[in-house]
């Protein structure tokens, strides 16, 4: 799989090109419910002044999550309002090295899953990227460690995810730019066992509007090995939902 990524990436891979990214679905929205400002209708009257078809609420959960009934039930009576598709899903964050994610109490709201790594996973616990950081000032972690750690912990969780609900991965590796990291320092098999992960459960990758993610490196790359990707803006506010700068360079 490592000499057929370095063909991608090196632009001469016989792979079938990806289809052409559809526009007009976001797949990944925040409401007030948690992260976003606005109410699931403003989001959902946005989205239809911006043109769109289709919409995932993603709001972030955990285990202490206590919303997700009334959050599911606003997106089910929005569906009455509008010809757009609307999905419920949440964002769930990977917690341990061994892809553990931070499941809320009930998932059967759930019709889709988004995770993310926005801490480095570690044995001790998830390290913020300021403590990234300081690990490796101090020497404590290297570059690549860093990010075999956060590609591996999000192979696991995607696997882990995918068992529930169809699966969504939201803004691959931007955890490591955060870090102040290249994704340089993923290798090509690194990046390779994703590809092959996300083919294998299903998984949908997020090119996120708001978070510049994943880069057009590996946005190359994982068209070139098959990956089924998606526009998401990670809109916090309804203004931001189906707005396009990052994705249409990309």
């Amino acid at each position: 799989m490592g000499a057929e990524l370095e063909s991608v990436l090196d632009g001469t891979t016989l792979a079938a090109p990806a289809a052409a990214l559809d526009l007009r679905t976001d797949a990944h929205v925040h409401t007030g419910f948690a992260a976003g400002r606005d109410s699931v209708g403003v989001v959902v009257s946005a989205a239809d002044r911006a043109g769109l078809t289709s919409l995932t609420f993603a709001d972030q959960v955990g285990p202490d999550t206590s919303w997700l009934s009334a959050y599911a039930d606003a997106v089910r009576r929005a569906r009455q309002r509008t010809e757009l598709t609307l999905r419920v899903a949440a964002e769930v964050e990977v917690v341990q090295p061994d892809g553990w994610l931070a499941w809320p109490a009930d998932l059967g709201q759930l019709e889709a899953v988004s995770v993310a790594v926005s801490r480095l996973p570690l044995a001790t616990g998830p390290a913020t990227p300021r403590e990234v950081r300081s690990l490796l000032a101090a020497g404590r972690l290297t570059p690549d460690e860093v990010a075999e750690v956060a590609v591996t912990a999000t192979i696991k969780g995607i696997e882990r995810a995918s068992r529930y609900a169809p699966a969504q991965l939201a803004r691959p590796l931007s955890l490591l730019a955060q870090v102040g990291i290249d994704d340089s320092a993923v290798t090509p098999a690194v990046l390779g066992a994703l590809a092959a992960a996300c083919r294998s459960t299903g998984t949908v990758v997020e090119i996120s509007e708001a978070w510049r993610s994943p880069s057009p490196r590996v946005v190359a790359m994982l068209r070139g090995a098959g990956v089924a990707m998606v526009a998401a803006s990670d809109a916090r506010y309804a203004a931001e939902v189906g707005q396009w700068q990052y994705l249409r360079r990309v």
